[in-house]
């Protein structure tokens, strides 16, 4: 079994630095890779990695993106005086030489391949390179935006090459467009190329009208450029995620590729001078976690831009630990995308409605009337400030970033529980179906379960036998509560089991719990106080029960042909769950299931993103391949394989569509439509 996770980083990439004074250029400063090389150090993360050496990328490698003219100048930078690499360098937009840059470059390019061999491999499952000088602004023939080689296309291209891929995905989450990868791959149909980007209707560098959501790639390869331009600055957590439920992770899935690459750039991050976002350092927690769901996990994230120091050690730590499977912790902010973000994901469904199946059915339809558009015409700044003057502003604006994330890291970050995944199944039951971590726990005891019955739950527990089956279940559950383990499971009649756990949970003090019931449900819980929130699968419509804020039924009988439960999940249920923000999920499955074993992983594996990863699922049905599916996708040990692709027909589109339209007010993530108020 693939496990671990590499990290790599080459001190010598420090060497690359400014010589002279450059305002555009001295963001991009050595310290941007051994501050977070040392934040990695302070928490413990650099121990845990699997250290993968770098090497200097060859020429053979670089030629299979870059001209032989363009190597050349490089290359013969490393001979020149200063005024010569100044020089050289003004022939390039926003990129500097030093006389060990092109050394540096070649690290860059060949530490990420050594990442692609260790995941390809399998030697490791995913991993992150810390290099410099970034890649993804670079082209064929020219430097750009810091970039010298696109490490990423080269790692692509080589990994098409190597190992024969036909499916790679790069995602770029940098703030700026990376249009050097763009230029390289428009025309190519193996690569699914990602970007979103500050853009600001072409305002904001590198100010490219193909940056733009309508720039959809080219000849073969349309369909297969996506850009979802952000067409204002301040955009939060709930913005990104917004945009990987309704444009990426829908197109991620029914793409399937075997290899995902991410253009990691932190300038997203809050407090950076680059991209003026306020998105805080768990959301590439949660951006990550998703990622790790598809091509079975083989994931390389890339290090490109980032230049407030302490945000991009933060969000790289979080990145890391995420690789390693430690739990997600809970995202912060108002689960609510803004106007201009709901605006943005509209227009590029709609532009890449031809290309793809789940769209089939949505409508989407180009929205022109955009809400940003009146904020185009920049007036001059009457007191327009010194270069010091501005200095001394971002430098105040710095401090205050660094002493936020250092209060804000303190309160999001927790102990990862000593245990990952509990059970009390034992030898009579299915415990030989379970992968070697599941921890066993002792049931609990039959005068204390009475006790504990007679006091609070007497009303749903009829039978001594009913009684009895809830020893395991009251015994995983208190594991979970008190935070001794992440997760649980159990197999035990989920009718009185899960209305048992479900109140207990709230009895324990949990606000918001979370419950999916997949199947026939004969107790319904009481979700009027808002602390249970109650998502039911089931196959048909249950006449006279509608739909409520806090308990919705979703008719959906998967199609034996494949996984056709993606876009529900994508389009309603993880929407929900992430505006609702448990502080635990129960995830049950009774008889009659409608959904196959492979719609029951997706949502297991999705929804270890809330609740700092705490889920509890209770099975009814003693199946080997369900239970021990279950197990694996809580245990985490390797990505749960959910079944081929099916596009929903236009009926199960249209009951998306019902549940989107009737919730979006209440639960905003939902939201993807401009024309609707947020």
């Amino acid at each position: 079994m693939v496990s671990g996770t590499a990290l790599i980083y080459d001190e010598e990439m420090t060497t690359h630095k400014l010589l002279w004074s450059d305002p555009v250029c001295d963001i991009e400063v050595p310290e941007r890779l051994s501050s977070s090389y040392e934040q990695l150090k302070h928490y413990h993360l650099w121990e845990r990695c699997v250290h993968v050496p770098a090497r200097e990328g060859s020429e053979e490698e670089i030629l299979l993106v870059h001209s032989s003219e363009y190597l050349e100048v490089a290359k013969s930078t490393q001979t020149m005086n200063e005024e010569e690499l100044k020089k050289v360098s003004g022939n390039y937009d926003a990129f500097f030489f030093h006389p060990n840059t092109y050394r540096c470059a070649r690290l860059a390019v060949g530490a990420t391949l050594q990442l692609v061999d260790a995941v390809m491999s399998g030697k490791v499952c995913n991993g992150m390179a810390l290099v410099r000088p970034p890649g993804h602004h670079s082209q064929r023939s020219a430097a750009n935006g810091f970039c010298l080689f696109n490490n990423v296309a080269i790692a692509a291209e080589y990994a098409k090459l190597k190992y024969s891929l036909q499916r790679i995905l790069i995602v770029d989450w940098d703030v700026h467009h990376g249009q050097g990868t763009q230029y390289i791959f428009e025309e190519d149909p193996s690569v699914l190329y990602f970007s979103w980007h500050r853009y600001e209707h072409q305002q904001f560098w590198p100010s490219l009208k193909e940056s733009d959501y309508d720039a959809v790639g080219l000849g073969k390869g349309k369909g297969y450029n996506i850009n979802l331009p952000w067409n204002k600055v301040g955009m939060e957590n709930s913005d990104y995620l917004a945009a990987f439920f309704h444009v990426l992770l829908p197109v991620a899935f029914e793409f399937d590729p075997e290899l995902v690459i991410v253009s990691s750039g932190y300038d997203s991050g809050i407090g950076d001078p680059e991209g003026q976002m306020n998105a805080t350092p768990e959301v590439f927690a949660h951006l990550t976690h998703f990622l790790m769901q598809l091509a079975n996990g083989k994931l390389c994230v890339i290090l490109e831009g980032g230049y407030h120091l302490k945000s991009l050690s933060e969000s790289i730590c979080m990145t890391v630990k995420t690789l390693l499977g430690d739990p997600v912790p809970q995202i912060t902010g108002e689960m609510a995308p803004c106007l201009s973000t709901v605006e943005s994901i509209q227009n590029v469904r709609a532009a890449h409605k031809p290309y793809w199946k789940w769209l089939m059915y949505e409508d989407a339809s180009f929205l022109q009337n955009l809400s940003t558009k009146s904020h185009l015409l920049r007036k001059a700044d009457p007191n327009p400030s010194t270069e010091h003057e501005s200095k001394i502003t971002n430098n105040n604006e710095t401090v205050k970033v660094e002493r936020f994330l250092e209060l804000h890291m303190k309160n999001i970050l927790f102990p990862v529980p000593p245990i990952k995944t509990a059970t009390t199944i034992d030898a009579k039951g299915s415990a030989h179906f379970l992968p070697g971590p599941v921890h066993l726990v002792k049931e609990m005891d039959k005068s204390e379960i009475k006790a504990l019955v007679s006091g609070f739950y007497t009303d749903l527990v009829k039978e001594d036998k009913t009684l009895f089956s809830l020893g395991s279940v009251l015994a995983v559950l208190d594991k979970i509560l008190k935070k001794e383990v992440c997760n649980g499971i159990v197999v035990s009649p989920t009718a009185v089991s899960v209305a048992v756990a479900l109140r207990h949970s709230v009895r324990f003090g949990f606000q918001r719990v979370l419950c999916i019931f997949v199947g026939d449900m004969q107790i319904i819980p009481n979700t009027e106080d808002g602390k249970i929130l109650m998502i039911h699968i089931c196959e048909k419509e249950q006449s006279g029960k509608t739909s409520s804020k806090h308990c919705i039924s979703l008719s959906w009988k998967e199609d034996a042909k494949g996984n056709d439960f993606f876009p529900a999940v994508l389009g309603v249920i993880l929407p929900v769950a992430y505006s609702y923000q448990p502080d635990l999920t129960v995830i049950a499955v009774g008889p009659n299931r409608s959904l196959g074993i492979s719609g029951i992983s997706l949502l297991l594996a999705l929804l270890q993103g809330l609740a700092e990863s705490r889920i509890f699922a209770v099975i009814e049905d003693t199946e080997a391949n369900l239970v021990q599916s279950v197990a694996k996708a809580l245990v985490g040990t390797s990505t749960p394989h959910f079944g081929v692709f099916v596009p929903p027909t236009q009926e199960k589109v249209n009951k998306i569509k019902i549940l989107r339209d009737q919730f979006q007010q209440e639960w905003k993530m939902l939201q993807c439509s401009g024309k609707l108020s947020v």
